[in-house]
């Protein structure tokens, strides 16, 4: 038996107290509104394994334990009222098992694709409890038979305990233990639970006068106004998440990192000018014709909070950036490059500001703004930008994971969340995998449709590959 061994800091982990009786935890801000958002559909996160080889349920089940216990949050339950995170001493989870009828989908996409999709629109957190006996467990997890001779691993989770970080993290544990490997993870504050985000901002920088952020508050409400969106195909029907596809070779990857380390910028620059680009193609509009779009990029906090966390701290740190940008037809290579750089320039000029935590309680404000009055958003569609990215994709390609994926039989593997509540039209999760790029393009239909996606996302890779040729 295999332990990965987590150092453990002390001004951030408490000694192991896992028989020690954990209560409760005051939900903070950001996880409140994460709580609110998925009531109507937007913040449950999904990870899973693809895999051809049958793991063993027992075993199974006992990793995801193992898991729970070695991230409490993670075996939260929402109280009632949605007040507070309860924390049982020991999990609860029931691995599940199905088959693909489960899924219930009509959709023509591979069985796997099927599973996730199924995953992102099954939302025990849409009503609040009102009594203790209906506190709803923050994750559940479900093992699939396949056809084929095939398996999927599923985890869901409420984002406001889990964010795409202690997502992937998640799905490395499952992995290990799968294998065999034992798991120790990382533990919080005095209750064996981190704190909530806005406790660990360093101290000033998420400092705002009253008038300043009423300033902004107005500036972020009248831009929103002024924003263009993606043709909405169907605003009265019920809403779920679907995703598509993008994936890149390892050259084409390599030519785009290199093109975008050429200029100075990051990965998610270049994504957001290539989605823009496609976007107003996709409207048939005159080349000369502008419109403004907004861009928001989620970083992850964890290594600039007070005291600092580690990837393995489970939670929802978080931040999010808006910026708005103006873009017109007919570009060329050296327009996307143009595009490209104003849109990572505009990203990092508002991080170093300090602007992901000044401009934490706005955001949270307007999303539940927004919550309570869909009427303040185009055709009533929920839609607070064009796009989310995130600063970073997630890098998975060390070679002691690419021996343990086959001897698991690893063929796949996704993480994404759900966003047919409040949120963009295309959410774009990023993973470099074995050096080559794969992106889960998250929307939210019928409000728009599959073809639609899949061109803008066709589009959009159409555009990376051209302009990184050079490179």
């Amino acid at each position: 038996m295999r332990v990965v061994q987590y150092s453990k800091s002390k001004s951030i982990m408490a000694a192991d107290r896992t028989l020690e009786p954990l209560t409760t935890r005051p939900i903070n801000g950001t996880e409140h509104t994460w709580v609110r958002a998925a009531r109507g559909g937007t913040g449950v996160s999904v990870c899973a394994l693809h895999l051809s080889k049958p793991p063993d349920p027992d075993s199974l089940q006992n990793t995801l334990h193992k898991i729970l216990n070695s991230h409490p949050i993670l075996r939260s339950h929402l109280a009632p009222a949605g007040a507070s995170f309860t924390i049982p001493t020991t999990p609860h989870l029931r691995l599940r098992s199905l088959d693909l009828s489960a899924t219930a989908a009509a959709d023509p996409i591979p069985p796997f694709e099927l599973v996730i999709q199924h995953e992102l629109n099954q939302n025990p957190w849409s009503t609040t409890p009102t009594t203790t006996d209906e506190s709803q467990p923050t994750l559940f997890a479900t093992l699939y038979a396949l056809p084929e001779a095939k398996w999927a691993v599923a985890v869901r989770a409420l984002t406001a305990v889990c964010d795409r970080t202690a997502a992937v993290g998640v799905l490395k544990e499952v992995k290990m233990g799968i294998w065999g490997e034992g798991i120790e993870g990382g533990f919080g504050g005095e209750d064996g639970v981190n704190l909530g985000i806005e406790k660990l901002v360093p101290p000033g920088k998420g400092s705002k006068a009253w008038w300043a952020r009423g300033f902004d508050l107005v500036g972020y409400s009248l831009n929103s106004f002024r924003l263009s969106n993606l043709p909405f195909k169907d605003t009265a029907s019920t809403r779920s998440s679907a995703f598509v596809r993008m994936r890149f070779d390892s050259d084409e990857t390599s030519r785009l990192l290199s093109g975008c380390e050429a200029r100075g910028m990051k990965v998610c620059g270049a994504m957001g000018a290539a989605g823009m680009m496609a976007a107003h193609a996709s409207k048939r509009l005159p080349e000369h014709q502008w419109e403004k779009y907004g861009i928001i990029t989620l970083i992850d906090c964890r290594k600039s909070l007070d005291p600092p966390l580690q990837p393995y701290n489970f939670g929802f740190y978080h931040s999010a950036i808006i910026n708005t940008h103006d873009v017109r037809g007919g570009g060329n290579i050296d327009y996307f490059w143009d595009l490209a750089k104003r849109c990572y320039t505009s990203f990092n000029y508002s991080k170093n500001s300090n602007k992901h935590f000044t401009d934490l309680n706005d955001m949270n404000l307007l999303m539940s703004k927004a919550i309570d009055n869909p009427g303040l958003t185009p055709s009533s569609s929920l839609r607070t930008s064009f796009m989310a990215l995130w600063e970073d994709p997630k890098v998975v390609d060390d070679d002691s994971s690419k021996s343990v994926s086959q001897e698991i039989g690893l063929l796949d593997c996704i993480d994404c969340a759900s966003v047919h509540g409040i949120g963009s039209s295309i959410a774009v999760f990023d993973t470099i995998r074995d050096g080559a790029l794969e992106c889960t393009c998250v929307y939210p239909t019928p409000l728009h449709s599959r073809e639609q996606m899949e061109e803008l996302v066709m589009d959009m890779k159409r555009i990376l590959i051209e302009g990184s040729l050079n490179f």
